[in-house]
């Protein structure tokens, strides 16, 4: 029985198919992604083989990186936990899911990018919350467990009053972000607003018929990072060459976004085969709300909401508290 494995089943939570594996032998490493430019730090260490760059530095003679598009943090976590990847890409909120479920032995390597989330819609008579009502749909990567979902939980609590962050999820419904995005533009699915992420929130803007409700930087007071990599303490501890490969070459990639803007925003259009033009990524990369760094920003204001509201039981007293040590000497939150 594995740590994880174990910690699962210390806590009587029964998950559906759970066969997780032993911890894979140093030189291997499978790494899940998702969709829109916070995932760029990932394309880039694919892109550039920064890998095998660093496991060559650290003393590993060869490495085997396979790579995974799996949508919505749900899925990501169970693929955490049947042993199917060693490296998952979600929201804060499904990682401090899974954190709470396997009693801790679930921990983030760093952060991707501080990146603001819109609330879109096509509905002209909405501007605030108090205006949705049950004819009206709101898409995000997972229904009740994303960072988007989280969000607007935040958000409901702000605008009905605490005990009704929920109000709102019974017109969630779940889309991948580029699904989600072609339902809100073309106006043929029951789909007409969107909490999103870059570029897709900003490709469905250029349309007149859609504007922005509400950004998680409005709701959480400032620049949030909203999407993370994390990974068991068993395979950290028993794989420590290929984790501190992956560490650096995380590492690596995210500086280089930041001092290369224009290559970095080429590598996202050829990586994803996106139909958008670079110098138009470019220019969200070079936003003032986009910064990729590897430091945490405003993670326990979701911890501290998530215990509060009773999704998850375990208190964290501080963003250390789920996050390995290499990040334990910057100044995050």
């Amino acid at each position: 029985m594995t740590r994880l494995s174990a910690a699962l089943a210390a806590s009587t939570i029964l998950v559906s198919g759970f066969t997780a594996s032993a911890a894979q032998a140093e030189g291997r490493i499978r790494i899940s992604e998702q969709f829109g430019t916070i995932y760029l730090p990932l394309h880039v260490i694919r892109d550039q083989n920064l890998l095998e760059k660093h496991a060559k530095a650290v003393g590993l003679d060869t490495i085997e990186v396979e790579w995974a598009k799996i949508s919505g943090g749900a899925a990501v976590n169970d693929a955490i936990l049947s042993g199917s990847i060693d490296v998952g890409a979600a929201g804060i909120g499904p990682f401090l899911t899974l954190w709470d479920r396997t009693g801790g032995e679930v921990r983030i390597i760093g952060g991707l990018s501080h990146q603001p989330n819109y609330l879109i819609t096509r509905n002209p008579d909405i501007k605030t919350l108090a205006d949705f009502t049950t004819s009206d749909k709101i898409a995000l990567p997972a229904v009740g467990v994303s960072v988007q979902a989280r969000i607007l939980q935040m958000a409901a609590e702000q605008e009905f009053g605490e005990g009704n962050h929920n109000k709102l999820d019974a017109i969630t419904v779940t889309l991948p972000h580029p699904d989600a995005t072609n339902a809100l533009l073309s106006g043929a699915t029951e789909v007409n607003s969107h909490l999103s992420n870059t570029p897709f929130q900003e490709q469905a803007l250029l349309s007149e018929n859609i504007h922005k409700v509400f950004s998680s930087f409005d709701v959480l007071g400032g620049p949030v990072t909203p999407t993370y990599v994390y990974s068991t303490v068993e395979f950290r501890e028993e794989n420590p060459l290929t984790y501190k490969a992956f560490f650096e070459a995380f590492k690596e990639a995210s500086a280089w976004i930041e001092a290369n803007k224009k290559e970095a925003a080429e590598t996202y259009v050829r990586v994803e085969n996106s139909g958008l033009e670079p110098a138009f990524v470019q220019s969200l990369l070079e936003s003032p709300e986009s910064r990729y760094t590897l430091v945490p920003s405003a993670s326990f204001k979701f911890a501290d909401f998530l215990q509060r509201t009773g999704a998850i039981s375990r208190k964290a007293e501080s963003w250390k508290d789920y996050t390995f040590e290499e990040l334990h000497g910057e100044d995050g939150s």
